[in-house]
């Protein structure tokens, strides 16, 4: 069975079903509403774009599938797909769709779309989110259609740092040192006992996203500036944050694995970032650990797993990790009980990345002045682009968050993504150099 099949038979025993993949990324923010926040840590690029990345999941659907969208497909990108052969779902769209809005926001707010996905309801059809918030919920009542998941009360349980930070202790895990501050009074003593360590000090919301609601305490002055501001609240306002230290140098892994309904663990894949002169390109696949890394990678996984399945998760599990320049692994950081971005590479993997290939999940972000085609997008990659299973190049995932972020004054802040694919890992990486210069070259970015 191929990725998907395997997915469908852990969560609905079936793995001829059919899924509505509706990809809601950065589910969090809704996991996240009225919890407490850092001060200034919630900055993120724009809502439009992260919204677009959805047009991911036409890459993970299997035959028969569908994908919700927030818009129609490009029709240039969608002739492209056609030609590699990398979508075997179809695709539905919302009526009625508002930037700002996630997808499942959209299609509560279009008829149309949920006379569609009522339609479709035969008794073996489920809707699969990226992750279960209230809205999914209320998405499925209003078609019929269940979903293929646990319930959002679950799911932002289970995927808050202090969960994971509790977990690892609890199983016994190797544990980056750190401390939970629930309040805001606790927050002095935990940067104190954490910087006189040495080194430096991450503070993190328990339900913080890619990378935000995320302070990194560099010394005892940036410590106190961060007191001064939250201190405010007063000593008993709740605070939700795990301090911990900084771990340099070290390898940064995220690994997935699938608990089925029944409880049964199943590892799927590793990969690992690439950097360079400290700048991150993007993660690597396959990834060869050393043996005795790899094994406590798996046995963590078995553990971690079957701590989720008790508290009532089964789905999909991203989970952060870290391999120290010692040898030391550091099993979790962070648990994402949801799809993650390597979900949305499997199906890509089996399809375009046999074994011996290798492969670099890459974003390029671009400046640009103007709206663009993707036949432009075509053109200045030039040989680079994909065409066809086998070759080295760039197989281009998502387009649609290239044109999504308008910055109001007449420019865009564009992204791609891609998986960049070649016969080694540094050739891989040479792909990736080179694709991004041509696409700043054709968004006239220079400098």
């Amino acid at each position: 069975m191929n990725f998907v099949q395997r997915l469908k038979s852990d969560l609905t025993g079936d793995p001829q079903a059919r899924f509505v993949f509706i990809n809601n990324f950065e589910v969090e923010r809704s996991w996240a509403a009225g919890e407490p926040k850092l001060p200034g840590a919630g900055i993120s690029f724009a809502d439009a774009t992260v919204n677009r990345m959805e047009e991911l999941g036409v890459l993970l659907a299997g035959e028969g599938d569908v994908v919700m969208l927030k818009a129609p497909m490009d029709e240039e990108f969608a002739r492209y797909l056609d030609r590699l052969g990398a979508a075997a779902g179809r695709t539905v769209w919302a009526e009625h769709s508002e930037p700002a809005r996630t997808v499942t926001e959209d299609a509560l707010a279009s008829p149309g779309l949920l006379d569609r996905l009522r339609a479709l309801d035969d008794g073996r059809t489920y809707l699969m989110p990226l992750g279960v918030s209230p809205h999914e919920e209320l998405l499925a009542k209003e078609t019929g259609l269940p979903l293929a998941g646990p319930s959002a009360q679950t799911c932002k349980a289970v995927n808050g740092k202090i969960f994971s930070h509790r977990l690892v202790a609890a199983a016994g895990l190797t544990a980056v040192p750190g401390r939970v501050c629930q309040r805001v009074g606790e927050l002095r003593g935990a940067l104190s006992a954490q910087l006189a360590d040495g080194g430096r000090v991450a503070v993190k919301e328990s339900l913080g996203v890619s990378g935000r609601g995320m302070v990194v305490i560099e010394d005892e002055r940036s410590a106190a500036r961060l007191l001064r501001l939250i201190e405010r609240r007063g000593p008993d306002a709740p605070a939700a944050l795990v301090v911990e230290t900084w771990i340099e140098h070290a390898l940064d892994l995220n690994y997935q694995f699938v608990i089925s309904r029944t409880g049964r663990v199943r590892f799927e894949t590793v990969k690992a970032a690439v950097l360079r002169d400290g700048v991150h390109q993007g993660h690597r696949f396959p990834v060869e650990l050393p043996p005795a890394a790899s094994a406590q990678l798996h046995d963590a996984v078995q553990v971690i797993g079957e701590a989720l399945y008790a508290e009532g998760y089964y789905g999909m599990v991203g989970v952060d990790a870290m391999l120290g320049r010692d040898g030391t692994l550091y099993p979790c950081l962070e648990i994402n009980a949801r799809f993650n971005m390597s979900t949305y590479q499997s199906r890509i993997a089996e399809r375009f990345i046999p074994e011996g290939r290798h492969a670099i999940a890459a974003t390029f972000g671009l400046r640009l002045s103007r709206r663009h085609r993707f036949a432009e997008v075509e053109a200045a990659l030039g040989d680079l682009l994909m065409d066809r299973p086998g070759r080295t190049g760039l197989l281009i995932n998502n387009f649609a968050t290239l044109n999504a972020a308008d910055t109001g004054e007449g420019g865009f802040h564009g992204r791609l993504y891609g998986i960049c694919v070649a016969d080694g890992p540094d050739t891989a990486l040479a792909v990736r150099r080179e694709a991004e210069q041509r696409l700043r070259e054709m968004a006239g970015m220079t400098s």
